[in-house]
């Protein structure tokens, strides 16, 4: 994969889907937060109908913390996991509010302090909330990356570094969000849309899959 094929992926991501966003709905950087920690293995629907009654409620690390650890649990017992979950989100609103003043913090390092929050999420916590130009390497990501070649690494960090060097500066901000999707409902798991896929000749990816002809048997 050469530098004027990723910039050509990466001008027919932006043409199709100029200001991509994720779909986790949230209104300010605590409330991504929030999301993003509750997505851990778990859809964004599910978190999305969790915390519509949750951020009702309670929105501020204060709030949260008001709740209780049991009274939180009744939120989000529908997502899974939802008792380390819990258990988690209680203890980085702790920290929030005594370090913090009830504030995210804008820095990776603050960010991975907190309960519940590794890489992944800070980097999506930097690029969604803060607009930092980050790459967070889901399982989504990590596919495109290497099936198509733009970013190619055996572990998720040596894919975001990938990513980083690889993709030109004027997309990063918003290659994360294009690449998930791409991930999430084209280049997906087990057989790839390779069909309708908008980068397929740019693609590296060997084994693409071929066009499905449908064929219609008349009675004579």
């Amino acid at each position: 994969m050469n530098a004027a094929k990723r910039r050509q992926i990466f001008e027919r991501l932006r043409a199709a889907n100029p200001h991509p966003t994720t779909e986790l709905v949230y209104q300010g950087p605590f409330e991504l937060l929030v999301a993003v920690i509750l997505s851990a293995q778990a859809t964004d629907k599910s978190v999305n109908q969790a915390t519509a009654r949750l951020f009702a409620i309670a929105n501020t690390p204060q709030t949260i913390l008001d709740l209780g650890e049991a009274g939180l649990k009744d939120y989000i017992r529908t997502i899974g996991l939802f008792n380390s979950k819990a258990r988690h989100l209680i203890a980085t609103c702790e920290r929030l509010v005594a370090i913090h003043n009830g504030n995210v913090p804008r820095d990776r390092q603050s960010l991975e302090a907190l309960p519940g929050v590794g890489r992944k999420t800070a980097n999506v916590v930097l690029n969604t909330a803060f607009g930092e130009p980050t790459m967070a390497v889901d399982t989504h990501l990590f596919r495109v990356g290497n099936r198509t070649r733009i970013a190619p690494g055996k572990t998720p960090l040596a894919v975001e570094q990938a990513f980083l060097r690889h993709v030109p500066r004027e997309f990063l901000k918003d290659a994360h969000h294009w690449l998930i999707l791409h991930g999430r409902y084209v280049c997906v798991a087990r057989t790839p849309n390779c069909p309708t896929c908008p980068i397929a000749d740019l693609c590296e990816f060997p084994d693409k899959t071929p066009a499905v002809r449908s064929t219609c048997n008349s009675e004579p």
